[in-house]
């Protein structure tokens, strides 16, 4: 038996999730590229490069571990499904359509890949669909993570709890997608 490097896009997500994570926290400046400004900054070229890279950086090790947790499980299933190169797509996609519309409609900063995240969770749960068929724990995993994402989001908790919704939704997307 070797230890072998066998999720491409899905590890280097992880690395450099911990690099954002140690940087986030060496770092007093909240205009790091691993932060998202919510306010849209069009003569700042770390709001644009941040607009990616805010997915790694995390708030403290708790947050980076539980993505990871989810990201390094999930993440090789896809990755296995679609290949390297189309899960790099749905993670940047993702990234940067969450920004966009983070910032069209909040001004308070992003961090972290929790989005990312819930993209990998729903689709997932479409992997092994054929056809037009919808399986019943698709249905289930968004209920219960809608359901969570939605009663959460009344808490003042700092969550960007739209991230972890509008990840789910292209992780559906993904899914029924897959061409």
């Amino acid at each position: 038996m070797k230890i072998t490097f066998d999720s491409k896009a899905t590890l280097t997500l992880a690395v450099l999730s911990i690099l954002g994570l140690f940087f986030v926290n060496a770092s007093a400046d909240s205009n790091s590229i691993f932060v998202l400004n919510g306010d849209f900054q069009p003569e700042s070229p770390t709001w644009y490069v941040s607009t990616l890279t805010y997915v790694f950086g995390h708030a403290d090790f708790e947050h980076v571990v539980g993505n990871l947790s989810i990201i390094l499980l999930l993440g090789p299933l896809v990755e296995l499904k679609f290949g390297w190169k189309k899960l790099a797509i749905m993670v940047v996609s993702t990234a940067i359509l969450t920004a966009i519309l983070h910032t069209l409609l909040w001004d308070n900063s992003l961090i972290g890949a929790s989005g990312i995240a819930f993209m990998l969770i729903v689709v997932t749960s479409l992997l092994n669909t054929r056809g037009k068929d919808i399986p019943i724990t698709f249905i289930l995993v968004v209920l219960l993570f809608l359901g969570q994402e939605i009663y959460s989001s009344f808490k003042n908790d700092q969550i960007s709890h739209f991230a972890h919704l509008f990840g789910g939704a292209m992780g559906a997307f993904w899914g029924f997608y897959r061409s």
